[in-house]
């Protein structure tokens, strides 16, 4: 018994090992792939080149979002504590709705106790973001009764991240409430 129990685990543990080794490397190929994805890369494609430093600051400075395969950075615009300014930050959304996952970027921040939004919807058409809100039914405020910080805060973050990433090319944003528009 003892020798079939050898026979079998010293083979297993070798291909558990091997598999384990194999997996925390990467091929050539797929860093070459990943470089090529990425904006401004310059490459030829039968030429594989580790970037200089010049390439290295132009992409640092380069005003566009970096994109991976799965999420993209964006300029998310939020309100300070006095409601005076809205202050950019960067933060990574799901690459194939940047839109929506910055929408909901800022809504986490502005659900608090007593108003909570039980969905939202948006809408981008010809220039024109539309972001529909649905108001929780235990919700004990609404929309209309937020303070003009708070209203700041929500309508201006938003209005402000979506004119202000210009791969979007939103140039204006409208709000609604079940459809209906919101008079702010």
């Amino acid at each position: 018994m003892l020798n079939t129990t050898k026979r079998y685990f010293l083979p297993l543990i070798v291909v558990a090992i091997a598999t384990s080794l194999s997996s925390c490397s990467s091929s050539p190929t797929s860093r070459q792939n990943i470089a090529s994805e990425t904006p401004n890369s310059i490459s030829s494609p039968s030429v594989s080149q580790t970037p200089s430093m010049a390439q290295l600051r132009a992409k640092s400075v380069n005003p566009e979002p970096l994109v991976t395969n799965k999420t993209t950075n964006i300029t998310l615009y939020t309100s300070d504590v006095q409601c005076q300014v809205l202050v950019p930050q960067k933060v990574a959304v799901p690459a194939e709705e940047a839109v929506t996952g910055s929408v909901s970027k800022i809504l986490e921040q502005r659900d608090s106790g007593d108003f909570s939004l039980s969905g939202y919807r948006v809408n981008v058409k010809n220039g024109t973001a539309t972001v529909d809100f649905r108001v929780a039914p235990q919700s004990k405020r609404q929309l209309a009764s937020l303070s003009s910080c708070e209203q700041f805060a929500l309508f201006g973050s938003l209005r402000k991240t979506l004119t202000s990433n210009p791969q979007w090319k939103i140039k204006q944003v409208r709000f609604t409430q079940r459809g209906e528009d919101i008079e702010l």
